[in-house]
């Protein structure tokens, strides 16, 4: 059980720093879109490049218009930002004193509603807006099947707190 703390307390760390760096870069993002401020144009204004502060090298680039910038490129920025924070939710439980608690249930059932609504909801408005890639449905699936397994730890999680509370009120 000693690894088990070790790995999820290192897989606790690693996701909550990618879930500051997509988070940062979100908004980063969207204050030089909001801007200007480190932002150039590309093609007479067709692509945009949101550049490192202070310079005009550029870290992100895209397509300059609405749909893309939102669906495209923020919505994904920030929705791996919260799936980032979520993992790191659920690998703080397999590191703490008490494995089955309230709070642990709690995490894997936001985890996996997450994984199983978020994706297909932001998909299904992102359709009418632009074009999918073949690629974006292989995501949609990978995310709900990681959803079905967090769905079914959380009903393991859920009957050993259940088991865990009646053996207290014997004892």
């Amino acid at each position: 059980m000693k690894t088990t703390h070790i790995v999820s307390r290192i897989l606790f760390y690693l996701t909550r720093f990618l879930a500051a760096v997509y988070f940062f870069l979100a908004a980063y993002s969207v204050f030089t879109l909001l801007t200007g401020l480190f932002l150039t144009f590309k093609d007479n204004g067709k692509y945009f490049q949101v550049c490192y502060p202070f310079t005009e090298r550029p870290l992100m680039l895209g397509d300059y218009n609405l749909p893309y910038i939102l669906f495209d490129f923020l919505a994904p920025l920030s929705l791996y930002g919260l799936f980032f924070l979520l993992s790191s939710n659920v690998f703080k439980v397999f590191f703490q004193p008490k494995l089955f608690t309230p709070n642990g249930v709690s995490h894997l059932r936001h985890f996996y509603l997450a994984n199983l609504l978020i994706p297909s909801i932001v998909i299904f408005i992102a359709f009418f807006f632009v074009p999918l890639d073949n690629e974006v449905w292989m995501f949609i699936i990978l995310h709900g099947m990681l959803g079905a397994f967090a769905y079914f730890l959380a009903a393991i999680f859920r009957q050993g707190l259940n088991l865990q509370n009646e053996q207290d009120l014997f004892i």
